[in-house]
């Protein structure tokens, strides 16, 4: 069987980790974690790194960080992982949920433009989504895929509304956007992910990174427990979300190979996106790096859009593809038809709608042999052809 997406631990994951046995720092504590936090900041672009415990929980510690509170909204694409919504909701927030741009599956800036326009008003200095009378407290754009979003035009938005910005660029490390890294297009904060299917992981873990002191300084005390000085005085309600010294080991060795790996993602992806670009019904994903070299995406996931499609055709072509020995899988089902956001403020979602369903992920590991690849798209074109 082709595996969908695996770690490629072929550098210094091992030496590392001896490291952190023979030295006793396997906890939260360690070299490797103020190591991988300076490491990952350089690489994105940002003043400051904080490791976190998961990505998730780097969403949840910087949303706090920038002031969300209970009762207010959150600006978020519905095109996501459920787990952008969670972070949002462990704030006592809920997402107000937006489409996304065809070209690029990432959040519609000018739905987002207009229903800023049309939706909120200030009231003593704060933004207010008319319909429900809630606080909109922040943005959180998604770098779907890893390709950033269009950053430019949520920050004039920011700045125009003076709503703070989170984005969640789980998958984006690597990316850039006009030679910018993604941590610098103008994000207060940037949130990374290392889970184990990630072009870089950590088996586990997070980055919430920034070039505001003050922020970050926040950022740093919230995930450790709020805890003031050496003793056990803590003045506030804090998280648990430290990022262990294992995980950062690993991190360490990954990053130091982070250019080989995401210049194999987009081989894939460049692969993948030829052999389906005139093909009736199919739609490659979404990657603009490959026609302009200034822009560059992560190409987390590759893989197809089969056009028209309902789900029983997709089950189907993903039981075709698991019998000539492919693993496949479907995309994010929306917030907005997840169950515990079925209530969310939403805006007009034709795009989500419209294409979610018919996203078929296929084989990208950093690591996946050109026999292979081939592989996969016979038979992925066998399946469309029948």
């Amino acid at each position: 069987m082709i595996p969908l997406a695996i770690p490629d631990l072929k550098g210094n994951e091992n030496r590392y980790l001896t490291e952190c046995i023979t030295s006793n720092f396997v906890s939260c504590v360690g070299p490797f974690v103020n190591r991988f936090e300076d490491m990952v900041a350089t690489a994105s672009g940002n003043l400051r790194g904080v490791a976190t415990a998961s990505g998730t929980a780097g969403l949840h510690a910087g949303l706090v960080a920038v002031g969300v509170r209970a009762g207010d909204l959150v600006i978020l694409p519905s095109l996501t992982f459920i787990a952008s919504a969670n972070a949002i909701n462990y704030c006592g927030a809920d997402p107000w949920l937006f489409d996304v741009d065809r070209a690029t599956w990432n959040i519609d800036c000018e739905q987002l433009a207009q229903q800023l326009e049309a939706e909120t008003e200030i009231r003593g200095g704060e933004v207010i989504h008319q319909p429900t009378g809630r606080r909109v407290a922040a943005i959180m754009p998604v770098h779907t895929l890893g390709m950033p979003a269009d950053m430019d035009a949520v920050v004039k938005l920011a700045k125009q509304y003076e709503l703070p910005v989170v984005a969640d660029g789980a998958a984006a490390l690597g990316a850039a956007d006009k030679m910018r890294p993604v941590g610098a297009l103008g994000a207060d904060l940037t949130v990374f992910s290392f889970n184990g299917n990630k072009t870089m992981t950590c088996g586990g873990g997070g980055m919430v990174v920034g070039d505001d002191p003050i922020l970050i300084d926040q950022v740093k005390h919230l995930t450790t427990t709020a805890r003031k000085g050496p003793g056990y005085d803590h003045d506030r309600v804090g998280f648990n979300y430290r990022m262990t010294n294992v995980q950062a080991a690993i991190g360490c060795a990954q990053l130091e190979r982070i250019d080989e790996l995401v210049s194999a993602k987009r081989r894939i992806r460049s692969i993948y996106n030829q052999a389906f670009a005139d093909i009736p019904g199919l739609t490659p994903f979404p990657d603009y790096s490959l026609a302009n070299a200034n822009n560059r995406s992560s190409c987390w996931f590759s893989g197809v859009l089969v056009e028209d499609a309902d789900q029983e055709r997709i089950l189907s072509l993903l039981d075709h593809l698991q019998n000539c020995g492919v693993e496949s899988r479907p995309f994010w089902k929306p917030i907005h038809l997840q169950e515990p956001y079925l209530h969310a403020p939403k805006n007009d979602l034709r795009v989500c709608e419209d294409i979610w369903s018919g996203i078929v992920v296929l084989p990208c590991s950093t690591g996946l042999l050109p026999e292979d690849q081939e592989q996969v798209i016979r038979g992925l074109l066998q399946t469309v052809s029948n």
